[in-house]
């Protein structure tokens, strides 16, 4: 099972590490592609801040964030797990998993990246501020370039496992699985009902995202197809409503009255 996790837009700064080795990095087919995104973004912070924080979508009060990307090629790593931050990864809490639970976390989870196409947990990476939808001078579109380089890669990461896609809209633009892993694909919607009245709550499903990989990882289960993940899920408490198989996989309804 591959769980592919969106990333988080708010970062955790390391004080201290070695700087990034794009080498190092899992999944090395994807290594010129980062070179090319790395590059590009490093060149429009130092050459042009300004450009960089319209690019960016960056507030003036934000140029710290331009002076960060800048020095990406010199700036301290740490494991990819405590770069990302926010509610989905608060829930996870990857920190406080049990030593079983984190060695499924580190083959099973992959997260969504726009300066790195895809990292796993382990890998060492900076904190850098760069959105799904941003289009560098000279590259063109981040998303273009993530099409063009992710599909044998993520194909090769899921091998013959279930792909539980997690990624928010912008993310998921990167590297759309075709109809073929279609049988093997599972996306999660999280529904908020109250008082009869269901509807999509930014904050409540990315908590119940982060809480449901949790609950997967310590489980142990290892499913694979959509109505086996979908099973799992409602053993492990969730009230789960499956949509019909399509040519992009089988979509999930979790529903949560209470965060």
């Amino acid at each position: 099972m591959l769980i592919l996790l969106p990333p988080s837009e708010g970062k955790a700064v390391p004080r201290r590490g070695q700087p990034l080795d794009l080498a190092s990095l899992s999944s090395p087919a994807l290594t010129d592609a980062r070179r090319d995104v790395l590059d590009a973004l490093v060149t429009l912070c130092r050459e042009d801040p300004a450009k960089a924080a319209e690019v960016l979508g960056l507030s003036a009060g934000q140029a710290d964030l331009v002076e960060r990307n800048a020095g990406l090629p010199s700036a301290p790593t740490a494991r990819a797990d405590r770069i990302y931050t926010g509610v989905l990864y608060d829930a996870l809490d990857v920190a406080s998993l049990s030593s079983g639970a984190k060695r499924r976390a580190t083959s099973r989870l992959a997260v969504a990246s726009s300066l790195f196409g895809m990292v796993r947990l382990g890998d060492r990476i900076p904190s850098y501020r760069l959105s799904g939808d941003a289009s560098l001078p000279g590259l063109g579109p981040v998303a273009g370039v993530w099409r063009e380089a992710l599909p044998a890669v993520m194909t090769e990461a899921l091998g013959r496992g279930l792909l539980v896609d997690l990624r928010s809209g912008m993310y998921a633009n990167f590297w759309k699985p075709g109809p073929d892993l279609a049988p093997r694909v599972a996306t999660v919607r999280v529904l908020h009902e109250h008082n009869g009245t269901r509807k999509v709550v930014s904050h409540f499903n990315k908590a119940t995202k982060g809480r449901i990989v949790r609950a997967l990882l310590e489980d142990g289960a290892d499913p694979r197809t959509p109505a086996a993940f979908a099973d799992v899920l409602r053993d492990l408490g969730w009230t789960v409503e499956a949509g019909a198989p399509g040519r992009t996989g089988t979509q999930f309804d979790v529903v949560v009255s209470e965060l």
